[in-house]
């Protein structure tokens, strides 16, 4: 149950949005949009309370005309779910796997751009102030031939 929590608390509106990685085996009986409302409902009832379940389906406008899932017994119901619930986990594995590479390669990230003891590169420098530094330059150049 802590897994399917923590899939739909991803989502702003988990019963519209909710989306599954099935993998290779998808499976052609059940549709996407009985899987997210097998989901999200196992989270509202519970796990276990396959009889809700079985009701939620039945009284449920948007399965109104689906005589499959409305004729599926409570056994069926409990493998759909089951196997549902194994595809969380190993999606929330992967995410959570991700998040740490990505925590990990920020802290890497953070590390680097600390200040080193090498010197800095020399930033370009303006049109303008390599214009005065030229003429500087010049001056002090043409004043030091002056002189001899």
């Amino acid at each position: 149950m802590k897994a399917i929590g923590k899939k739909l608390d991803r989502y702003k509106n988990p019963w519209l949005e909710l989306k599954i990685q099935y993998g290779q085996n998808k499976g052609k009986l059940y549709n996407e949009e009985c899987d997210r409302f097998m989901i999200c409902m196992t989270h509202k009832l519970g796990y276990g309370n396959w009889d809700e379940l079985k009701a939620a389906f039945r009284m449920s406008p948007l399965f109104r005309f689906d005589w499959f899932v409305k004729s599926r017994t409570t056994q069926e119901l409990t493998r759909r779910c089951d196997t549902l619930i194994r595809l969380v986990e190993k999606e929330n594995q992967e995410y959570d796997e991700r998040e740490r590479q990505a925590r990990k390669e920020k802290k890497l990230a953070t590390k680097s751009s600390t200040p080193s003891k090498r010197p800095l590169p020399r930033q370009a420098e303006s049109p303008s102030l390599k214009k005065r530094k030229q003429l500087t330059m010049d001056h002090y150049v043409s004043s030091g031939k002056r002189k001899k």
